[in-house]
């Protein structure tokens, strides 16, 4: 059967990485492995009696921590413009103001 091209669509799921989970004990026993494995971008499910309880994910790094004021302002300069009574009546709607 000749090499075909598949639609990038229909394998896009293939290159994404699934999360492993993984039991307690498992992690406990092979820490040094899981932990490279997050290191080149595995997620973990950890287990604790067959009970998920926590994951694994590697760190972002490569996004901003800080954003700066400037930054802020200008966004601020850009966005939609509210209506603050409008919005006021809509949360009064939407709540109940009596609890």
């Amino acid at each position: 059967m000749p090499n075909r091209v598949v639609a990038l669509r229909s394998t896009m799921c293939y290159t994404l990485r699934v999360t492993r989970t993984i039991p307690q004990r498992e992690l406990r026993n092979d820490n040094a492995r899981v932990i490279d494995a997050v290191v080149s971008g595995e997620r973990f499910v950890i287990t604790r009696n067959g009970l998920a309880v926590a994951e694994l994910v590697p760190v972002q790094t490569d996004r901003p921590k800080f954003v700066p004021k400037s930054e802020l302002l200008a966004l601020a300069v850009r966005g939609p413009r509210l209506d603050f009574e409008r919005f006021r009546d809509d949360l009064d709607r939407a709540l109940n103001q009596r609890l």
